[in-house]
């Protein structure tokens, strides 16, 4: 690899382009671009392409400050220029209002409080339940703590209430009776209702 392939692969913001420097005279690729109006860099402008002996050059001549008052530059130099510009707000991220930190001791107590409003309710005899267990809870209709007492006796009335041979007849909760078994043989073999 030769010095002069390497100088010219290392620099960010090169894009190897086959059209000439811009320079008059250059006949070096045209890989960085330049601003042709040096004040302007508000929106898309538009650029002129040089090589980087060209760039080197436009670079160390730039000065932001060029055609700006004394009182104008001192301004850009404030230590706060730019922060009193009026900016969106934060998206709270699907979390409420977060609580008071006074209320914690441990900071990751109060980040997390944030998110715990939303968090699902536990069961009382402390067995987790995942999220597909919760929804066959709700298909049967029981609450949290339901048992497995109780998990038998409601599934055996829907099933009841349900099924075609013993409602007449009527096919219309064919689904949902579906949906029930289903529920039922997923929750019998949970671990929360052994």
């Amino acid at each position: 690899m030769t010095d002069a392939f390497r100088s010219r692969t290392r620099f960010h913001g090169r894009i190897e382009r086959d059209a000439p420097c811009s320079e008059p005279g250059c006949s070096e690729p045209g890989e960085f671009r330049a601003p042709m109006s040096p004040g302007n860099f508000d929106g898309p402008g538009s650029w002129r392409w040089l090589c980087l002996d060209h760039v080197r050059e436009f670079n160390a001549k730039y000065n932001y400050f060029t055609g700006m008052t004394p009182d104008e530059i001192e301004e850009q130099q404030r230590p706060m220029a730019g922060w009193e510009r009026e900016t969106r707000a934060f998206s709270t991220g699907g979390a409420d209002r977060p609580p008071s930190w006074a209320d914690f001791t441990d900071p990751l107590d109060a980040i997390s409080g944030r998110f715990r409003r939303g968090a699902p309710v536990e069961r009382k005899d402390g067995r987790a339940l995942s999220g597909e267990q919760r929804r066959d809870l709700k298909t049967l209709g029981l609450d949290i703590d339901a048992d497995r007492r109780a998990l038998r006796t409601r599934y055996s009335d829907l099933v009841r209430r349900y099924h075609p041979d013993r409602n007449g007849g009527d096919r219309s909760h064919e689904k949902s009776l579906t949906e029930v078994i289903a529920a039922y043989q997923r929750l019998k073999g949970a671990a929360a209702f052994a």
